[in-house]
């Protein structure tokens, strides 16, 4: 299997500070390539990976002004798309402007829906719901009208986030600082339940800050730290006695409450979009209607055992299980496509009544059944990568514009030994051309059958 990984633009991958699509396109990327999934991640040229990594844009629009975001998203997409050909599956986790082109590849495409920033965008997701398949990030965000094939929780990887039993007495903010956000909220409900606030995050919304924000930062009671990453992060989460994520609007679903619950801090949060999803109320934190109800909430988190909160996320949302779901959500699309084998997939692409013309695409170091076909003979040229061809007892090495004459009856095998997908145009002579006009006699794949014909091909 080899997946074209589209991460946004906006920051590095993995983001140095701020930037959640980023950091779970690189948490699901490692995950993938650890498992020995061939991943080409399209991301910034400043990104960090163990895939190979494939760019135009040299680092993030929002680390760079002199970057134009619409010019570099266009390149950055088409990038993919012009490769399509190489790649069993696309998995989009740009939002909805891949969608646009799926219509021009035959390659599937999964697209991770980190929710909806607006309502127009929707008829996009409208007009591509029969031809892409679509991932939720949680129940909460799933649109009617809209076909899911599965809802895949976000994922952190733990070592990141180290479990802190003994606290600091002061509560957290944490995210981005903006009206949707809540963080003028959890200013007032640590002022009600008379404890010191730290606030760590990007400022978002300049003219919010300056307004509601910055006159409450004294250094005392309201301490402000700045946008927060790296190892730190886990630090800062760890200290506080409670992270108030009191937000105003449907989050599809929220990385820092699962951040935060993985060092040990219960979450305060309204009820809104994912959070009944991610915190169980009672146990990991408290889900509450109002800013009342959350600070009468800080009054008991001492009730919260802390272990509880790192055991959910151990349990739940790791980066380890998220990867699971992603493998069982490919291989369903990939089982599904008619011409996909094991060992890659083919394209039938004219057929006539004495011969048939088809595409083979062999993912790197697979290769097909040791087979012999009784009414046919093969040519094959090879027209991307390279190709090991075992033709009777001969073995040869070919390559881009080489071919090879495969006689009915003999017995031989293809077999892709590099890192780039092999690409042959396969040419069939005979009189039938039917899928059980196939002897295996060897299969990696526990397919081989030399008492009758299998039916399949390759």
């Amino acid at each position: 299997m080899h997946v074209a990984m589209l991460s946004p633009i906006s920051w590095r991958t993995p983001p140095r500070h701020y930037g959640p699509w980023e950091k779970v396109v690189a948490l699901l990327t490692e995950e993938l390539v650890a498992r020995g999934v061939a991943v080409t991640l399209f991301a910034t040229g400043d990104s960090l990976t163990s895939a190979d990594l494939a760019w135009v844009s040299p680092t993030g629009y929002s680390e760079d002004p002199q970057l134009d975001p619409k010019v570099w998203e266009c390149l950055h997409i088409s990038a993919v798309f012009e490769r399509a050909r190489e790649f069993d599956l696309i998995h989009n986790q740009f939002d909805f402007l891949p969608l646009s082109y799926a219509g021009l590849v035959d390659t599937p495409m999964l697209t991770t829906i980190h929710g909806f920033s607006s309502p127009r965008i929707v008829p996009v997701y409208e007009k591509y719901n029969e031809r892409c398949h679509y991932v939720a990030i949680s129940d909460a965000d799933r649109r009617p009208g809209l076909d899911y094939i599965a809802t895949v929780h976000h994922g952190i990887d733990l070592a990141e986030f180290p479990y802190n039993e003994q606290p600091q007495d002061h509560l957290l903010y944490y995210g981005r600082i903006h009206p949707d956000k809540g963080t003028r909220e959890a200013i007032e409900v640590a002022k009600r339940a008379g404890k010191k606030l730290v606030i760590a995050g990007i400022i978002q919304d300049q003219t919010y800050f300056d307004e509601h924000i910055k006159p409450r930062i004294d250094g005392d009671t309201v301490t402000y730290l700045g946008s927060v990453g790296g190892a730190r992060r886990g630090e800062v989460l760890g200290r506080a006695v409670a992270l108030l994520h009191l937000i105003n609007f449907a989050e599809p679903f929220g990385l820092t409450m699962i951040e935060a619950m993985a060092c040990g801090t219960p979450v305060i949060a309204f009820a809104r979009g994912s959070v009944a999803e991610i915190i169980e109320d009672g146990t990991t934190g408290f889900i509450v209607g109002n800013l009342h109800a959350a600070a009468d909430a800080v009054a008991r988190v001492a009730d919260i055992e802390r272990s509880a909160c790192r055991a959910r996320v151990e349990r739940y949302f790791t980066s380890a299980r998220m990867a699971d779901n992603y493998l069982r959500v490919y291989q369903e699309i990939l089982d599904a496509r008619e011409n996909y084998r094991p060992w890659g997939h083919y394209t039938n692409l004219l057929e006539r009544e004495k011969h048939k013309v088809k595409e083979l695409v062999v993912s790197p170091g697979q290769r097909l059944s040791l087979q012999r076909h009784e009414q046919r003979a093969e040519h094959w040229t090879v027209v991307a990568g390279e190709a090991m061809v075992t033709v009777g007892e001969s073995e040869t090495t070919r390559r881009r514009g080489d071919s090879v004459d495969i006689p009915a009856g003999a017995a031989h095998r293809v077999m892709n030994p590099g890192r780039e997908p092999l690409i042959i145009v396969e040419t069939q002579t005979g009189d039938y051309f039917g899928e059980d006009d196939i002897v295996r006699l060897d299969d990696d794949y526990g397919r081989a059958d030399v008492h009758k014909p299998n039916v399949g091909d390759g």
